[in-house]
Formats: structure tokens, sequence, C-alpha cells
């Protein structure tokens, strides 16, 4: 009994902190949790606005969780939704996992960088890495077909 659960325990660590594969993050992948969220959420703008504002944030926080979606694919490409001027647009980009879990994204703009904190089949947790800002993690669950 205590031998068998010693061995989940060590193989959800392995998963959690062994180097991911490409091939594991195939798949499409749904944002369900940002921790700027949290930021905006205990801001003094959101705690006191009233119950309209309030509204309204909490809709634009869901819009933006329900319409951020990374789809991998073989080829290395990863085909994403964006924000621009409060439009969801869709983008494709060539993408490296490199060791260490990191992922590099080429995008039009420039390269993005982002870390892989925490991987399962049904969970992955990235934290974007920027010299100018700390973003928060971002949580993503794989969208069931």
């Amino acid at each position: 009994m205590h031998l068998s659960l010693l061995t989940s325990v060590l193989l959800t660590f392995g998963l959690f902190f062994g180097q991911v594969e490409y091939k594991q993050l195939i798949g499409s992948w749904q944002l369900t949790h940002f921790d700027g969220m949290e930021k905006i959420v205990h801001s003094p703008q959101y705690q006191n606005a009233n119950s309209m504002e309030r509204a309204s944030m909490d809709a634009r926080i869901k819009y933006r969780l329900e319409n951020t979606v990374y789809q991998f694919e073989a080829g290395d490409v990863l085909k994403f939704t964006d924000f621009e001027n409060q439009t969801v647009v869709q983008k494709e980009a060539k993408i490296e996992l490199m060791d260490g879990n990191m992922l590099l994204i080429h995008e039009e703009k420039g390269d993005r960088l982002a870390k892989i904190l925490e991987f399962t089949d049904q969970k992955m947790v990235l934290q974007p890495i920027s010299k100018s800002s700390v973003s928060g993690k971002l949580i993503f669950e794989r969208i069931k077909k």
C-alpha cells in the first residue's frame, strides 16, 4: 500500500518537474486563470467600483479567459488567440521547447519566453518571462475533444 502511494507521488513529482516533450503539448489549451486577474479584483478601482462597473470588469475578465486558447500543432507551430484594440485576433508562431521547460515563441513583434512551471496531461502552468514586467502565472487546462 505504502509503496504504491510513494510510486504515485514520485510519478506526479516527475511530471511536474521533469522535462516536457513537445509532443505532450500538442492539442488545445484553454486559459482558466491568470494571476493578473487577482490584481484587478484587489485593485482600488475594482473595490471602489459600483455594481455596474464591477460587472463590466468581470465580463471583460471572463471574455479574456474564454477567448484565450493555445493550440500546439505538429511542426513546432503555436496557433493562439490574442487581443488587439479590444478585439480577438488569431495568430500563429513558431515555437521552441528548450531545456529547462522553457518555451520560446517566435512572434512577428519579437520573441517571447515562458517557463513551464507545472505540467500534466490536463493542466499546464506557464510563467511568462520578461525583462520589463512580472505578469504572473497563466494556468491552462487541456480542451477535451
